[in-house]
């Protein structure tokens, strides 16, 4: 029997996944070799890329959901002309690669999301279909469909499985995204084994319940025609997300196919032999691709690179036509912020009214509104709470609703914090979009792999998290974090803030905005706080400066947020008592931490005792203070006043604290340094 040019270049694929595999002697050979066939008519036949730039803005995203399987993608890459080579994957799992473990988007070029925990990359691709919409209802105009790219999943039963996939999905289907493609790698086999043991509900009945429509697909390891036509029916439905379920046999071709022992583990060199032997290739060698599989790859990156070169004739007479709207365009996607934006950021006086944070926070987002279009929001159903929709906001829905249009900003996320965390590193990650999203600071660690992804992927999105201490009150510890901040302020590339008034909240925005490689968790109170002499805007930058300070000061307060103006107070009570003590806010101790030795110095001057003040987790404040007030249990349910008082987060209390800390280390004779890292 004579191969087609089409089987010869799956089987290819397969033998050079488990060579890869092999390699590495780590890895997962299973779903490659179960998936290549769908992904070479994706690939071949559906997806439009151009490997010679891979961020050509109107490129189909692909995302391997089930990221396991990523010498699968690494080795379309390869086929397809990106910039990775044949050594590239003989380096596969190895440090400093080209190919790592899991598809990792600032390693790669062609991959599009970070993936690996499962079920993060299906919730990505929600958000990269989302921002497609966007952007098509905001720019295209009649004769210039400049965004119409479709979201390509593949994804497995573990991703499936995923509470935040549920989450995802279901905000998919009521948004109506019509783009968005997902196939449904069904093999029936996890690590624990057969899907028997653990998942054997009826997927396609729960995705139509979730307004997806569904195709399936029953021989997945061989009918290429079939997985074809379902992709084109998909393609023909506009208003609905597919998925696509296609049977498939995990490792196929290897004595364990069909086995969960094929999943995680590489071959056998006997066993890579006979799959050699089984398509047609000689078992003696590795690593080989046959001319023929080159060059049908190749054409189909020619047709990419032709699709890039419509594109952008098409773009040009678009510029034409409409200057400003292709304007918007470059400066968005070329990561540029509109010029000037920050002098719509609110200033405070000392004479302006208490307000909570998370109000001034509102404020802001109305202000940059208007100056920063790129700005987009929501929030888990707590809009209401966390403030986080300025009042012209229109929101993001199928326009079939009734309730908005797909160029609204605004997205109503329901109760879904971990689905909105990945989405909106699927919205960030397709380019020219600023997300930013709202709970309460507790319920960040519900959706915390995708906040952490985040920062793993140096992406920019904003976590606005109300409720931020015991602070909140009467609602109790369920709802009362104390030990966020500690997991954030120990998450690399993640900056926390918790600023203390209004020039703070602007400040933290600022700096947020500015940088573009750093996800932002901005800590916000539900009460009230002063606005306070010596804040500024810029001063943020810092991340701690000295906010009040006394001749002669013989202790420093250091606090955050609402403990600020606390630590105020508390410097007043000394003053009284005859003891100068000077005031430093605090709003992010990551930015603290990169400033120069010489300007840490003259804020937390060696020799003079320091007291740190914050109504969450003392844990960590060690680094910049010689004693705490703080959290070191639960809170309580009750009113915020009484809880202060039963926790001793007073200015009293931190008075107090400050006499024993100056009296101890003058019996001592000296006063330790902190913070001392080689």
């Amino acid at each position: 029997m004579v191969k087609t040019t089409e089987q010869h270049a799956i089987d290819t694929v397969r033998v050079l996944s488990a060579d890869v595999v092999r390699g590495a002697n780590s890895g997962h050979p299973g779903a490659p070799m179960g998936c290549a066939p769908m992904a070479h008519v994706l690939f071949n036949n559906h997806i439009t890329l151009n490997p010679k730039n891979p961020k050509f803005i109107n490129r189909d995203r692909f995302v391997l959901s089930n990221g396991h399987g990523c010498a699968l993608q690494y080795v379309y890459l390869h086929l397809l002309g990106f910039d990775v080579s044949m050594d590239d994957l003989k380096q596969f799992r190895q440090l400093g690669s080209k190919t790592p473990g899991h598809p990792e988007a600032q390693d790669t070029p062609g991959i599009e999301v970070t993936t690996g925990p499962l079920g993060q990359g299906i919730a990505n691709a929600v958000g990269l279909a989302a921002a497609e919409a966007h952007y098509a209802a905001t720019f295209n105009k009649p004769g210039y469909e400049l965004f119409n790219n479709h979201s390509f999943v593949i994804l497995g039963d573990g991703c499936l499985q995923e509470g935040v996939a549920a989450e995802a999905i279901s905000l998919a289907g009521h948004w109506k995204l019509g783009k968005l493609i997902a196939l449904y790698d069904d093999n029936e086999i996890t690590i624990d084994g057969s899907t028997e043991v653990s998942f054997t509900e009826d997927t396609i009945k729960r995705f139509e319940s979730y307004g997806w429509h569904t195709v399936v697909v029953a021989d997945g390891d061989n009918d290429i025609n079939a997985i074809n036509k379902a992709i084109e029916e998909a393609k023909s439905v506009t208003d609905k997300p597919s998925l696509i379920k296609i049977k498939t046999t995990i490792g196929y071709g290897s004595l364990l196919q069909g086995e969960e022992k094929v999943h995680g583990a590489p071959l056998s060199g006997d066993d890579i032999k006979q799959v050699k032997q089984k398509f047609g290739f000689n078992p003696e060698e590795s690593y080989v691709v046959p001319k023929e599989v080159y060059d049908l790859y190749a054409a189909r990156a020619a047709h990419g690179a032709d699709a890039e070169a419509a594109w952008n004739a098409l773009f040009a007479k678009y510029k034409q036509d409409f200057p400003a709207e292709a304007e918007e365009i470059e400066r968005r996607f070329n990561g540029k912020l509109p010029q000037g934006w920050e002098a719509s950021l609110p200033k405070f006086t000392p004479a302006d009214a208490a307000v909570a944070t998370r109000k001034l926070s509102e404020g802001v987002l109305t202000a940059l509104s208007d100056v920063i279009p790129e700005l987009i929001g929501g929030s888990a159903d707590l809009t209401g709470s966390n403030l986080t929709r300025w009042k012209t906001a229109v929101d993001f829905q199928h326009p079939s609703t009734g309730l908005g249009d797909y160029s609204g900003r605004y997205l109503r996320y329901g109760v879904r914090e971990h689905a909105m965390f990945s989405i909106m590193n699927g919205l960030t990650s397709y380019g020219g979009i600023i997300p930013y999203g709202g709970t309460f600071l507790n319920f960040l660690t519900y959706g915390w792999g995708a906040a952490r992804l985040s920062a793993l992927s140096h992406l920019r999105v904003i976590y606005v998290m109300t409720h931020d201490s015991i602070g909140l009150g009467e609602d109790g510890p369920t709802h009362q974090p104390i030990e966020t901040l500690t997991l954030t302020r120990s998450t690399p590339n993640m900056l926390t803030f918790r600023p203390a008034d209004g020039n703070e909240v602007s400040g933290t925005y600022l700096v947020a905005i500015e940088n573009q490689h750093r996800p932002s968790v901005i800590a916000l109170s539900r009460q009230n706080l002063p606005q306070l002499e010596g804040s500024s805007i810029e001063i943020v930058r810092k991340g701690g400066y000295v906010l009040q300070d006394a001749v002669d000061a013989k202790v420093i307060f250091v606090a955050t947020g609402s403990e600020v103006s606390l630590a105020v107070d508390a410097a007043k009570k000394l003053a009284a008592e005859g003891v100068a003590a000077r005031v430093v806010s605090m709003p992010c101790t990551e930015l603290y931490d990169e400033q120069s030795e010489e300007y840490k110095k003259s804020v937390l001057t060696p020799g003079i005792p320091v007291v740190s003040i914050e109504s969450l987790g003392a844990w960590g404040w060690e680094r910049y203070s010689h004693a705490q007030v703080g959290m070191t249990t639960f809170g309580a349910s009750g009113p915020i006043k009484d809880l202060y008082n039963k926790f001793n987060i007073t200015a009293d209390a931190a008075a107090a604290k400050a006499q024993k800390v100056i009296a101890h280390f003058q019996k001592v004779g000296y006063v330790p340094e902190i913070g001392v890292s080689f």
